[in-house]
């Protein structure tokens, strides 16, 4: 056997901290100097099919792989499990670009020929929030693994991920043991002891306010003041001085903003950093501070890039300049980044909406796809194991900044985004589709403040076998 290593409103608070949290991860394991811009290498190996996403040569293609290697995988075929939390009833559709990515990503394969011949059998699971136990111990059933999922309460589910011996690539992880977990693999890791600062050195090359002086907005969700903690103690470790202006939001919202917008105002604070994904909750805010005429700098999370956003300051304008920094290639790049192209191309082609947890699962996807290629006909979950903790450069074929999914490490470089109005472009560093990049920028984190024991090897104890 492998050595397997409620209110409504803390639900969305659970689930706007998940969408933050995989939005700001990325990777590391590069050669390049400290601190200098990099983009994507080009890929060396050879795709069987002769197609190509980005500069990653296709993993799927023809072949003579047989037998029932394991469970899930057949002459002729291999099931995979993934899927998303879309049926959750106070947030419909929720996550849902990451199935529906995955889904069109199995299509595009298929259509080469599968996994060394291998048809790909997708099983698509809606976790709806709540779900994702019942959901995972299904996939222990029948799949051979669980690929580009991202299950916001993941953390109910690992237990019965660990206790089943079912691996993952997962679209993204937020538990913290689900995070650490074992046999557990991402194509944009963020563990829970190292923090990638690069977003937030990057917002400071954008903005020196930043630098001189930020606060960050608190909240009553637990799940989300986690997230503001982390984020506060790696500015300070970075060099910026942080203000504690005492604002902390309602998770359910306030009946007044004014008064938050005043108390802000009146703060040494010159910048306002914000975890919170953009909801009424946080434009009710901004539309306060801009009335009060607070004149401060916005740096926020990755979750602020998106058509909500860009919709609602189209007619507020209370957001004009405000910066988020990305690991992902952002869509506006597509005429540049080839992989952003494709992801549109193959996406779009299947009636899909695009974003960056969608080009997240499509990481994934491609990350097992490749692994799974070099196994070939012998196809196993420890070969799979094996095989995923040796990549430590993965960049989705250009769609987002080097990363070390078999390490498990963040990575450091990001790249940030302006919006104006509707448009978000990207202002640093100036040369579209590069990354500001330095090892300086992955800062320790205490793996205890997000309740997790770790052994020596970084993985969780919590649900490790006797």
């Amino acid at each position: 056997m492998r050595n397997l290593r409620s209110a409504h409103g803390a639900r969305l608070g659970i689930a706007a901290l998940a969408l933050a949290l995989t939005a700001t991860a990325c990777g590391a394991d590069r050669e390049e100097a400290d601190g200098g811009d990099t983009a994507p290498d080009s890929a060396t190996s050879e795709s069987a099919s002769g197609t190509t996403f980005g500069d990653l040569a296709s993993p799927c293609g023809d072949g003579d792989a047989a037998g029932a290697t394991d469970q899930g995988v057949t002459d002729d075929s291999i099931a995979i499990g993934y899927g998303d939390d879309r049926g959750f009833a106070s947030a419909p559709g929720l996550n849902q670009e990451m199935g529906d990515a995955v889904k069109a990503m199995i299509d595009w394969c298929n259509e080469q020929g599968g996994i060394n011949g291998r048809q790909i059998v997708g099983h698509q699971y809606d976790a709806a929030m709540t779900n994702a136990a019942a959901v995972v111990q299904k996939a222990c059933k029948q799949d051979f693994m669980l690929v580009g999922q991202g299950f916001a309460y993941d953390e109910a589910a690992e237990q019965f991920r660990v206790g089943c011996d079912l691996p993952t690539v997962a679209g993204f992880a937020i538990g913290p043991n689900a995070t650490m977990g074992p046999d557990k693999f991402e194509a944009v890791p963020l563990p829970v002891d190292h923090y990638n600062a690069a977003n937030l050195a990057s917002d400071m090359e954008v903005y020196p306010e930043v630098e001189g002086g930020v606060t960050a907005l608190g909240s009553t969700s637990p799940a989300i003041q986690q997230g503001v903690a982390k984020v506060v103690d790696a500015f300070g470790q970075i060099g910026a001085k942080v203000e504690d202006c005492g604002v902390t939001l309602s998770q359910d919202g306030e009946a007044n903003y004014v008064p938050f917008a005043e108390k802000l105002k009146e703060c040494k604070a010159e910048a306002l950093w914000i975890t919170n994904s953009p909801s009424p909750i946080a434009f009710g805010l901004l539309e306060a501070l801009q009335r009060v005429d607070a004149k401060m700098k916005y740096a926020f999370e990755a979750t602020w890039y998106n058509d909500v956003t860009k919709q609602w300051n189209a007619q507020s304008h209370a957001a004009d300049g405000m910066i988020s920094a990305l690991v992902f290639q952002p869509l506006e790049n597509a005429d540049v980044v080839p992989a952003v192209q494709d992801y549109l191309d193959i996406v779009q082609g299947a009636g899909a909406k695009p974003g960056l947890l969608g080009m997240q699962a499509v990481s994934s996807f491609l990350l097992w796809a490749d692994v799974a290629k070099e196994c070939g006909a012998d196809l196993t979950r420890d070969c799979m194991v094996e095989g995923l903790k040796n990549v430590h450069e993965w960049t989705g074929g250009g769609l987002h900044a080097p990363t070390d999914p078999g390490g498990n490490m963040p990575a450091s470089c990001a790249l940030v985004v302006e919006l104006e109005g509707d448009e978000f472009t990207q202002v640093f560093p100036e040369e579209r589709g590069q990354f500001n990049c330095s090892d300086d920028y992955v800062v320790p984190t205490d793996p205890a403040a997000a309740g997790v024991k770790l052994d020596d090897n970084r993985i969780s104890t919590a649900f490790a076998k006797q």
